[in-house]
């Protein structure tokens, strides 16, 4: 006897049609083509960068200098040559701007890319406070006791102290010369906030780093001032220059470093004057050459 049973859908397979074999090609064709787009994609940014390096308006064409005044503008670009022609996206701006350091006038300076075609250079220049002397060699000399440029006539519009005792030894030397130029420096800083003082100060020596000995209006007396209080010692100085004068015709020097007593020395060959049955200067002593011990 069969039986007969209802065919059950959820028994019955689907059909499936047999799918095709995968190629072994196709992953090095997909390959290949990333590939081809990667070479298409490399070769356009290289000709773009060939393009933007090699473009005539990126190249420099003008350097502009401002704020030199004693530096002439030649002298910037002799130190900037091999700079025009450049492209401009990519020189390298800190390189030249140490160029432009190493010009004697220069204290600062910066270099700007000015698209398109320029480049500008700002400087700051140094400042010359006096006129220094070795030998018969005249410089000025910045704040720092650094020489900035052999003094000439081209320089005349400076009217500056010189000052003497400065030296270009070798490193033996330096470590003292270093000391006579702090001297220097602070003498001046003091009289900064004395221009009228400043102004007569015709000649300064800063042989002895502890001493520093100055010449008004060019005069021939030396006033010793030490190494502190300038601006007071010498204005005490210019007060009572005139009765120093009257009372001791023949002086050498006068030295203010001892406070109250003021010492003042005298020419070789030279006497008080007999005003005074050899009455001292006011507020001190007089002595016949060479230097209070």
């Amino acid at each position: 006897m069969s039986v007969t049973a209802p065919s059950d859908r959820r028994f019955l397979r689907a059909p499936v049609k047999p799918g095709r074999r995968a190629s072994r090609w196709r992953p090095w064709l997909r390959l290949c083509r990333w590939g081809l787009l990667f070479v298409i994609a490399a070769g356009a940014a290289s000709w773009l960068s060939l393009a933007v390096v090699n473009a005539t308006a990126l190249r420099v064409d003008h350097i502009r200098v401002i704020g030199a005044k004693h530096l002439s503008t030649g002298e910037v670009l002799a130190a900037l040559e091999g700079l025009r022609g450049r492209n401009i996206l990519f020189v390298r701006l800190d390189d030249w701007r140490r160029q432009v350091l190493a010009c004697p006038w220069v204290a600062d300076a910066t270099v700007r890319r000015s698209l398109p075609r320029t480049v500008e250079v700002r400087i700051v220049e140094r400042r010359p406070i006096a006129i220094g002397r070795v030998g018969e060699a005249l410089f000025l000399v910045d704040e720092h006791g650094d020489e900035i440029d052999e003094f000439g006539p081209r320089y005349a519009e400076f009217d500056l102290p010189i000052i003497d005792g400065l030296s270009r030894g070798g490193a033996q030397e330096r470590g003292l010369n270093d000391r006579r130029v702090q001297l220097a420096s602070r003498l001046l800083r003091d009289m900064s906030s004395r221009p009228d003082l400043a102004r007569r100060i015709s000649q300064l020596d800063v042989s002895d780093p502890r001493n520093a000995v100055v010449i008004v209006d060019q005069e021939t007396i030396h006033v010793r001032l030490g190494d502190e209080r300038f601006a007071e010692r010498l204005q005490s100085y210019v007060e009572l220059a005139g009765e120093y004068r009257s009372r001791v015709p023949a002086i050498e020097y006068v030295d203010l470093r001892f406070g109250e007593r003021v010492v003042v020395g005298l020419q070789p060959g030279a006497s008080v004057a007999p005003r005074g049955q050899g009455e001292a200067p006011p507020g001190g002593t007089s002595r016949r050459g060479g230097a209070p011990q």
